[in-house]
């Protein structure tokens, strides 16, 4: 787990540095805000999962609800406030929000060969 999430930055490192070639503020910052609103959400889902997963229990599995209904408000009002507000380019916005999606593709693709 720790190497994915190593991995996370690093994709988003790699990311960043692309979005600087088309020399614009707003496509560097959706990358950028795309990536760590992504990561800090698949860091919350792991602790999520991990509190599940370790205490079972009924009350357990509607507080996990409750979180994820909280989480995806939070990152969905996220999202809102950047591209409302935040000036941030919609397509760069994806593409920093595909950082996990890359990250499991290539853990994948490593285990498979």
């Amino acid at each position: 787990m720790a190497e994915m999430a190593r991995r996370n930055w690093i994709i988003l490192l790699v990311l960043v540095l692309i979005s600087l070639f088309w020399q614009s503020l707003p496509v560097t910052m959706g990358v950028l805000s795309g990536g760590v609103l992504v990561i800090i959400n698949y860091r919350w889902l792991d602790r999520s999962l991990f509190k599940l997963l370790g205490n079972p229990h009924p009350a357990m599995q509607k507080g996990f609800k409750r979180n994820y209904l909280f989480r995806l408000a939070f990152i969905s009002g996220s999202i809102y406030i950047l591209l409302v507000r935040g000036g941030v380019h919609p397509l760069a916005l994806v593409v920093g929000l595909s950082v996990v999606v890359i990250n499991l593709a290539v853990t994948t693709a490593k285990r498979l060969y």
